[in-house]
């Protein structure tokens, strides 16, 4: 299960409340190929606990081994710069030759505040912006500008953490088992709605966001922006109509719901005779997924996934 940049935030905030030591990596820089992208982050804990990645193989290695080393000196922090040649980059973590540079920050190094600040923004979906003074080895507050970049003296490292894409699932049907880790392993925060609580439990859906309600209750404390995504599974009226009337006034960037055309068709009809007009309805997906041929629950959630990072590529490039 992969795990997004804002939630490292989250639990670095989370151990500094605790008083507890960790260290900070972050790409910043890379050249040739890398399976990381700049910006990246992996924090280690003084109890050895991992979380996120900046690459893999002796790259991690290394940069590990300096985050321990940075909190039992209690020194502030190292830039790491590693150049790869083609034969040796499997070695490493990387697919090809190329360079990867990590700075490695110890939270003594961090300034006060600062995470605490960043996990009240990330639970509104804001963006959060941290200057990596890799001249004064400090991480300080950042202001908004160029995302992920060194300064041109490369001096500081600019990071931007900007609130990742949210998919709003309605029904823990067994689609949902699929789609749901998916979705979060490409970058989604998902969040499953259901009021069903014999299909929304976390026993069947580890490691998700559950809301065991009604969605017109439900969807009342989610934040609904360019952003989010939602996908209706249960083909029940009751449950699903009552979504899509919340969200088809908001901006999300996709709306899709599972079903027969015959069934898209009805749903359509229906939300009509609520009001709502051509152009809102034009909006929703339906049947969900592109048209792969796909049969089994796994295979629809392919599909669904496929649609929904189309969805949202597309909207990125027009920006």
């Amino acid at each position: 299960m992969s795990i997004l940049e804002s939630e490292i935030l989250a639990k670095a905030a989370a151990r500094t409340e605790a008083g507890e030591q960790f260290a900070l990596a972050v790409v910043t820089d890379t050249w040739g190929s890398s399976p990381r992208a700049r910006g990246s982050l992996m924090m280690i804990s003084e109890d050895g606990q991992i979380d996120g990645s900046v690459s893999g193989g002796c790259v991690e290695a290394s940069v590990i081994e300096a985050g321990m080393r940075l909190m039992a000196q209690s020194r502030g922090a190292e830039q790491l710069d590693f150049g790869v040649a083609d034969e040796t980059a499997w070695e490493v973590g990387l697919s090809c030759g190329g360079s990867i540079s990590v700075w490695v920050c110890s939270s003594s190094s961090i300034s006060q505040g600062l995470l605490a600040s960043a996990a009240d923004k990330i639970a509104t979906r804001q963006s959060v912006f941290i200057t990596c003074d890799i001249a004064s080895a400090r991480m300080r507050d950042g202001e908004a500008g160029p995302q992920n970049q060194l300064t041109d003296d490369k001096s500081c490292f600019q990071l931007a953490v900007l609130p990742h894409p949210r998919l709003v699932i309605i029904g823990a049907v067994h689609i949902s088992q699929h789609l749901a880790p998916m979705a979060r392993a490409t970058g989604f925060d998902v969040t499953i709605i259901d009021p069903r609580d014999t299909f929304a439990t976390q026993a069947r859906f580890p490691e998700q966001t559950i809301i065991n309600d009604w969605p017109q209750d439900a969807l009342k404390d989610i934040i609904f922006d360019r952003d989010t995504a939602l996908v209706t599974l249960t083909h029940d009226p009751k449950i699903d109509d009552e979504a899509l009337r919340i969200i088809l006034p908001q901006p999300a960037f996709y709306l899709a719901c599972l079903g027969s055309r015959k069934t898209h068709n009805a749903r359509i009809h229906r939300l009509k005779q609520d009001g709502f007009t051509d152009l809102q309805l034009d909006r929703i997906h339906g049947p969900a997924g592109l048209d792969i041929g796909a049969r089994t629950p796994a295979e629809i959630a392919t599909s669904v996934l496929a649609e929904l990072i189309s969805a949202y590529r597309g909207r990125q490039d027009e920006n």
